[in-house]
């Protein structure tokens, strides 16, 4: 896939394709650092670390709609509860490296905002974040 402007990210939320409402979505591959200094003749002046358990989070805006099957009542019983979320570049069909699946299984979504906004805004749910999980990324 050459450079391209988002426009078409495929977002899963629960086997759910809820594409048509994301406004935003990031990804973070991430593990936390764990220190192992120690004493050394070979010490670098410094801390060293090694990676540790993945801290992984998806964050992504939606807006709102409560029909069935659809936001609301896709987001409502996640709170507290481990899910799967695949965000793939485009809607087109997952490809090795041109178009991969990023999964991430058994992400918890700690909170969710069914109504926010102010007079005359659009009704969003605002940025929902799956944090923790096993990040997998696949064609």
């Amino acid at each position: 896939m050459a450079i391209y402007v988002n426009k078409d990210i495929q977002v899963k939320v629960n086997t759910v394709d809820l594409t048509a409402y994301v406004t935003n979505v990031e990804v973070v591959n991430a593990v936390d650092a764990v220190e192992i200094t120690a004493m050394s003749t070979t010490s670098t002046n410094g801390h060293t670390f090694t990676g540790g358990l993945q801290n992984n989070t998806v964050t992504i805006n939606f807006n709102q709609d409560f029909a069935a099957t659809k936001v609301h009542a896709t987001l409502k019983g996640l709170v507290g509860v481990p899910t799967t979320v695949v965000v793939r570049p485009t809607s087109a069909a997952a490809a090795a490296g041109t178009n991969p699946d990023f999964t991430v299984t058994s992400a918890l979504m700690s909170e969710y905002r069914p109504v926010m906004g102010a007079v005359g805004d659009l009704a969003t749910v605002g940025a929902i974040t799956f944090a923790g999980g096993l990040y997998t990324e696949t064609a």
